[in-house]
């Protein structure tokens, strides 16, 4: 008897920690057969848990959304990990969600044996937060993107840069990362083919495809690294905007990988976003365009400047070398 209640506890973990399961998934997880599985998941509807089983080749077992949370099954790191959480988040909170966090704490705390409430009160007192808070993030936003990394789901969403332009995306999510006080999405964006970095408080629109997808392989250290990467980058970078007299599909060719963020605006016109770590770097990338893409820049006033002295040194060259 007490393997049975060990074994149907260790089957509402698994169904707690994943959307789906197939059912070989978890007789191979359990050590136990088809039939035994079967009678063990009756066991849990009997408790009150709803169970929905689809049948087929991509059948299995979920549970089912209800209108209050079951009793969640935690070890021990994991309680602490929570407690650890919602005390920092009680402090520089989520937005919309400052009275449910300290409600969650208490509740949780409460349940806690002495000896982790010791030792959350120990982690917490010798760990520092910044007394400065990011862009407010919804926590239902937060929540749905962290499933969707757990689950490797494709999303899509409408995405503003941090030069105004808005884009739709369709993204493969693999980590959320906090980093300076915000929180960034790394994801494969499909239609880019390579990683990118997106600021969560930055996106909007949220579309869950219930497809899923294959993770791509890369362990916290790599994510993080991507992650720090691209934030460095940026703080550091200066962009414009160049409006090329030239279809998108000339472009892509012309140009290849460097026309990887372009997009047609209209039939004879390409929008192709560039960045660089100085306006010096900037200019010089410019002059890889081929002269057959015209094109028109749109900019800060220092790099229209630098451009004219730069072609107004090109033409001093050029007579040069005529004489």
């Amino acid at each position: 008897m007490a393997e049975t209640t060990s074994r149907t506890l260790d089957l509402l973990s698994l169904l707690q920690s994943h959307r789906h399961w197939s059912a070989r998934e978890l007789a191979e997880r359990l050590k136990v057969s088809g039939r035994t599985l079967r009678r063990d998941v009756e066991r849990l509807r009997e408790l009150g848990y709803g169970i929905d089983a689809t049948r087929g080749a991509v059948g299995g077992y979920r549970l089912e959304a209800g209108t209050g949370l079951p009793p969640l099954l935690l070890s021990d790191d994991e309680g602490v990990a929570i407690a650890i959480g919602l005390r920092s988040q009680a402090t520089a909170g989520l937005r919309g969600a400052e009275h449910t966090t300290v409600s969650a704490l208490a509740k949780i705390e409460q349940v806690l044996p002495a000896t982790l409430r010791r030792r959350v009160e120990a982690l917490q007192s010798h760990a520092t937060t910044s007394p400065e808070q990011g862009p407010p993030v919804a926590a239902e936003l937060l929540g749905l993107l962290a499933l969707c990394c757990r689950d490797s789901e494709r999303v899509r969403f409408e995405y503003t840069d941090a030069a105004g332009r808005a884009s739709a995306r369709s993204a493969e999510p693999h980590r959320l990362v906090p980093l300076a006080r915000r929180w960034y999405l790394l994801a494969w964006d499909r239609d880019r083919d390579a990683w990118r970095t997106f600021r969560v408080d930055r996106i909007a629109n949220l579309f869950l495809t219930r497809v899923r997808f294959d993770p791509r392989p890369l362990d916290d250290r790599e994510s993080e690294q991507l992650v720090r990467d691209s934030v460095r980058f940026r703080s550091t970078s200066l962009s414009t905007t160049l409006r090329i007299s030239a279809p998108l599909d000339i472009v892509s060719r012309e140009l290849g990988w460097w026309a990887r963020d372009a997009v047609a605006s209209g039939e004879n016109v390409t929008i192709l976003p560039v960045e660089a770590e100085s306006i010096d770097a900037l200019v010089s990338g410019l002059t890889w365009i081929p002269s057959h893409l015209p094109y028109t820049v749109d900019g800060p006033p220092e790099l229209l400047h630098r451009l004219r002295q730069q072609a107004e040194q090109f033409s001093a060259a050029a007579l040069d070398a005529e004489a």
